[in-house]
């Protein structure tokens, strides 16, 4: 074989190789940029948080702790429960959407008729074991959609922490605002839907508590009734990801 036929073969294959190298990084960004792009609008993190059945056998204490309570729904039909209305009860994707804003979730699917004061205390068990681990009670947060809501409510009564954060979510309906054992403390969020019929206002309730540090309402409009805490909706996800963050 001549020199000038070996230049030629090295020059198709190294032709050939950078041809596939550059189309190799072509496909890996398109993936990647896939992979990137977001359902649901989520809370921008640095990557640091995590999702845990229960605190963790070694607590870092510089980390913020969120709590998520979920539905009645989950409870009955699972962690894709389906509403006939109200559609996939979206279970995971919340605890990832907070999970991307940094916290440390813990949350689990509860048994089926879970007792709302039974789980309060387990619940309040978790707290006291962060705050006796030296976490600053402003850096735990409790989350509770509807039912869960009434098992964050009771978890304020029964811990009486005046600086730990709580967000209750569609959780004021008429029996609970009677609910003579609800006395509220720590730094409450209330949110809810105007177009979910049978909850609607915590006002009553805020009015009596005698422990409440910081209290807020804030009325979404999405038109979705119950249905809106049934997906991590920006509309709520923001205004509890910033309250579980003032500190």
């Amino acid at each position: 074989m001549s020199k000038r036929q070996t230049q030629f073969i090295r020059t198709l294959f190294f032709g050939f190789a950078l041809s596939f190298s550059l189309a190799c990084a072509a496909c890996i960004g398109q993936a990647a940029q896939k992979n990137s792009q977001p359902g649901l609008p989520v809370a921008a993190g640095s990557g640091q948080g995590s999702i845990k059945l229960d605190i963790p056998e070694i607590i870092d204490t510089r980390a913020r702790y969120l709590f998520y309570l979920h539905g009645r729904i989950v409870e009955d039909k699972g962690i894709r429960a389906v509403h006939e209305q109200h559609g996939v009860y979206e279970f995971e994707k919340i605890l990832e959407t907070f999970k991307a804003a940094d916290f440390v979730v813990v949350s689990e699917a509860r048994a089926k008729d879970t007792d709302i004061k039974g789980y309060a205390a387990k619940v309040v068990a978790g707290v006291n074991g962060l705050l006796k681990a030296g976490v600053p009670p402003r850096h735990i947060t409790v989350v509770g959609a509807s039912k869960g809501a009434g098992i964050a409510m009771h978890t304020s009564s029964l811990l009486k922490h005046r600086e730990v954060n709580f967000v209750l979510m569609a959780g004021c309906g008429e029996q609970t605002l009677k609910n003579s054992e609800l006395n509220l403390y720590g730094n409450v969020l209330s949110i809810y839907d105007a177009s979910d019929e049978g909850v609607g206002t915590c006002g009553r309730l805020f009015a009596r508590s005698e422990g409440l540090s910081r209290r807020k309402e804030v009325k979404i409009n999405l038109g979705l009734g119950h249905g809106f805490l049934y997906r991590p909706h920006k509309e709520w996800i923001e205004p509890a990801v910033e309250w579980a963050k003032q500190s």
